[in-house]
């Protein structure tokens, strides 16, 4: 019986594919993945065989092809965790689906000025107005959710959800770059992201990962 099998980019720095892995892992589904390294001969010779996009991730599923990644958390979800990605109330499954709808395709300047990077430490990025009302709304689309689920656990909406794994990437960017909170919601909020086991696999994996993609080290180192 074959496996799902997941075509991810570089650990770490593809943002995208740690979102599709994370919710895989958390489906408990056992999968395949192949590893393609971004800007690469590699990646362009072998990635029109595997996405029609061409872009990371892609899921295949037997002959099934999903080449997005909210396609893939919510084709996970129904295929391989019975619903149990988001949670049972529904104000609550539709408060997170339009997070993870305003993530999928808005903070253009969060993205661009801070690219997921695993590696970086105390890097320096040069505020911009874009980028600090990206970083605004994120603060508040993180607090609306806390504060409502804040009783249920420590994830967004009380268990781990698509939405934990959507916003895991910016959690990441949010330390490599120095971005903190005066709400305790958010800072334990945080805390909980870089805590959890998954995520801290992918991290190591990530730091053992020898590729460099010059557009993607943003920022200048600082003293800590």
């Amino acid at each position: 019986m074959s496996l799902p099998r997941l075509i991810i980019g570089n650990r770490n720095y593809s943002s995208w594919s740690l979102r599709a892995w994370l919710c895989l892992r958390k489906s408990g589904v056992e999968f395949e993945e192949t590893l393609l390294p971004l800007d690469t001969a590699e990646f362009a010779r072998r990635i029109p065989d595997l996405s029609p996009s061409g872009t990371v991730p892609v899921l295949w599923d037997k002959e099934l092809c999903i080449w997005d990644s909210l396609a893939i958390a919510e084709y996970i979800n129904e295929q391989y965790a019975d619903g149990a990605l988001w949670p049972d109330q529904r104000e609550w499954r539709a408060l997170g689906r339009a997070m993870v709808a305003e993530m999928h395709g808005g903070f253009g300047h969060l993205r661009s000025a801070m690219p997921m990077n695993f590696r970086a430490r105390n890097r320096h990025i040069p505020q911009n107005p874009g980028l600090q009302r990206d970083i605004d709304r994120m603060s508040a689309l993180w607090l609306q959710a806390r504060e409502l689920s804040a009783p249920a656990g420590p994830w967004l909406l009380g268990r781990y959800s698509i939405a934990d794994a959507y916003f895991a990437p910016v959690v990441v960017r949010f330390g490599s770059y120095g971005v903190g909170f005066s709400s305790p919601l958010l800072t334990d909020y945080c805390t909980a992201v870089r805590s959890d086991h998954d995520l801290q696999e992918w991290q190591k994996l990530a730091a053992a990962e020898e590729w460099v993609v010059e557009q993607d080290e943003a920022g200048v180192e600082r003293d800590p």
